[in-house]
């Protein structure tokens, strides 16, 4: 069975646990991923991990007649390898995007609220596989053991500047936490300007760590040594999660009970207000779900799971 990797960050991590199901089942399993996931699929021990080319039809040469089934979440690269390399039997949810080019559409669809990572698990359990076991949704072992007291601040999302908590917060939090004895890290994401996250860096002195997390996947062992991560909505928490780290995740535009990072350990810090969520990347008003969250609801957050 071939499964196509969905690009996005957060979509890959809600795809691991039915990836994981369909490799218990006993199918030879493969994945069709970009590059830039390869080195986060390579965590699922005996998974098979072939790189997407850009053009389809060169990885349909190397997939044609290899493979009796795949599985395709979303238009693509792999999902247009697949068809073109003749696997013969394509399965994927029977939305209007995909329909056309499955021979086994799958009537899976996700219940209002209801956490993303069902829609993966749903389309699985339609081809009679079982996805309850817990080991399927555990984190995966990138063979680095958690530093005591050492905490990641990622106050950057590349979901949008909506999705980012205010860096006078962040700077407050980053002090205390570094009043409490604890080994700070701060992680930049983006690289064409002066962050966020270097301005924190650079606001809390020489007594922090800066890394950029880019590319991500390469990041999972510094992500795995911190004992929590503590940052904005965006998809550097989910691989946090992946790794094995326990994360506090400040929500704002994005709803938290559909797109929480995956695991009981997880918090979520968010303030709701009139207009969330709304989803956007930008905000049209005047950032309020941002702006209304408060450092103390943070700092208790942090401390309930450093104390857990």
């Amino acid at each position: 069975m071939l499964v196509a990797a969905p690009e996005r960050w957060d979509e890959a991590c809600f795809a691991v646990p039915a990836v994981r199901a369909l490799m218990a089942s006993g199918l030879r399993v493969g994945v069709l991923c970009r590059a830039w996931q390869r080195e986060f699929w390579e965590t699922l021990p005996g998974l098979e991990v072939i790189e997407c080319p850009r053009k389809a039809r060169e990885l349909a040469s190397v997939i044609a007649g290899k493979w009796q089934a795949a599985l395709v979440w979303e238009k693509g690269v792999a999902e247009e390898a697949a068809r073109l390399g003749e696997v013969p039997r394509r399965f994927g949810p029977a939305d209007a995007n995909l329909i056309k080019q499955l021979t086994h559409p799958l009537a899976a669809a996700e219940k209002p609220l209801e956490h993303r990572v069902r829609f993966y698990l749903s389309a699985v359990e339609k081809m009679g596989i079982a996805t309850t076991q817990a080991e399927f949704f555990k984190p995966a072992d990138v063979g680095i053991a958690p530093e005591a007291g050492a905490v990641l601040l990622s106050p950057e999302s590349d979901y949008g500047a909506s999705h980012e908590w205010l860096l006078e917060r962040w700077l407050e939090i980053g002090r205390r936490l570094i009043d409490a004895g604890h080994h700070v890290t701060v992680a930049g994401m983006d690289e064409r300007r002066r962050s966020m996250a270097e301005a924190l860096a650079s606001g809390l002195g020489g007594k922090v760590e800066f890394f950029r997390a880019v590319p991500l996947a390469g990041t999972l062992p510094l992500l795995a040594v911190h004992g929590l991560v503590v940052a904005a909505d965006g998809s550097l928490p989910h691989l946090a999660a992946h790794a094995g780290t326990t994360c506090v995740t400040l929500f704002g535009p994005n709803d938290p009970q559909w797109r929480r990072p995956l695991g009981r350990r997880h918090a979520v810090v968010a303030r709701h207000v009139e207009c969330a969520p709304c989803l956007l990347d930008k905000c049209p008003l005047d950032l309020r779900c941002q702006r209304e969250l408060e450092v103390k609801r943070v700092w208790a957050a942090i401390q309930e799971k450093q104390a857990g």
